[in-house]
This record gives structure tokens, C-alpha cells and sequence, in this order.
């Protein structure tokens, strides 16, 4: 897949985002039930991420992981182990969890979907203007799971499959930052909005 490599920065050690979910969106107007209909053309990896998301599309999970390994492993290679951001919404199939324990397998590294939790719902986070106190709405919402059995501290990357303005990332970053067991803190999506 295509791709336009892309920092973010953040409270986090070093973090990246393999490229934009759309290229662009044309409002075209609103159908016979007042729903509003868009042309909407998404960049490879977007499409891909879209496709597997809300089409439940499971044969995206392998390229897109292959897409993540191949264009970042060389930023993110003193990882040691790999967590997912908790998801927001319950799916049968969760892509985030799905991609990271695929990148985990790419990158021959642990996996541990029991590290980082989310133990409650948060409101709507657009009702929340200011990005700090929706980074403390969030951290509240996540918790740490005491999972790594081993004594040691090790450097750990956060996969998300879409970065918005980085209020999860943080509260996530922040949160692991507590775990006696977490060194640095890397993050990589898939995609990012405009």
C-alpha cells in the first residue's frame, strides 16, 4: 500500500501515523430521507481501514499489518512488547485488537491486550471543548492491568487505527506511564483526520 508517513507528536516517546484517512470529501446533497450523502475518496490505507471497520472486512487485517511493519518497524524496533488502545465502541471483531496482535506476530514481539483497560464510558467527547479536560475524561476511563509477569521495565507501542487530535493517546500515554513496568511509550496508527 501507498503511503505518506507522517510524525505525531505528543506526551509519548515517538509516535507515527502511516497516512491520512481521506484525501478529500464532496458534499453531494441529502437523499429522500434528509440523510446527508458525501463522495468521499479515502488514501489505500484508509480505504483499507474503512473496509475492515465498518465492513468488517477481515482480509484487511494481513495488508494492513504488513503496511505498519514495513514502513515503521525501523522507528520502533526497541520495542518489547505491543498493546492496543482500549476501543470505544463493542464489535464483534475489534480492528485495533486484531492489527496490533498481527503487528505483535510480524515483529516477533509480545502482545498484551490485558495492559491497558478501559473500565468505564466516557461522555461525548465533542461536548468536551477543551482538550485537557477531555485527556482527564478519558484517563479515568482507563486503568492498568498488572499482566506482565516478569520483573523489568520495557519500552511499549501503543497501536491505534485512527489518530484524531490525540486525547486518547495522551490519557493512554499517561496512564501507562504509571505502570512500574513501562520505560518509553511509542504510538503508531494507520490513519489520521484532517
Amino acid at each position: 500500500m501507498n503511503v505518506n508517513l507522517m510524525k505525531i507528536d505528543g506526551e509519548w516517546n515517538l509516535g507515527y501515523v502511516l497516512d491520512w484517512h481521506t484525501k478529500y470529501s464532496e458534499f453531494l446533497g441529502h437523499d429522500q430521507f434528509g440523510h446527508a450523502q458525501y463522495n468521499t475518496v479515502r488514501s489505500e490505507v484508509g480505504e483499507a481501514l474503512f473496509q475492515l471497520k465498518y465492513r468488517s472486512d477481515l482480509t484487511k487485517v494481513d495488508p494492513l499489518a504488513e503496511t505498519f511493519v514495513e514502513n515503521l518497524r525501523t522507528f520502533f524496533q526497541s520495542a518489547s512488547f505491543i498493546v492496543p488502545m482500549p476501543p470505544s465502541k463493542h464489535r464483534i471483531n475489534q480492528p485495533v485488537i486484531m492489527l496490533a496482535q498481527k503487528i505483535s506476530e510480524k515483529l516477533n514481539i509480545p502482545f498484551f491486550e490485558n495492559v491497558l483497560l478501559k473500565n468505564g464510558v466516557t461522555s461525548q467527547m465533542k461536548n468536551i471543548e477543551n482538550r485537557e479536560e477531555r485527556i482527564t475524561a478519558l484517563m479515568k476511563c482507563f486503568c492498568i492491568n498488572d499482566a506482565i509477569t516478569n520483573n523489568g521495565c520495557w519500552n511499549v507501542l501503543v497501536i491505534d487505527d485512527l489518530y484524531d487530535s490525540g486525547s486518547s493517546l495522551t490519557a493512554a500515554t499517561r496512564t501507562l506511564r504509571t505502570y512500574s513496568k513501562v520505560n518509553n511509550v511509542y504510538v503508531g496508527a494507520f490513519t489520521r483526520t484532517k
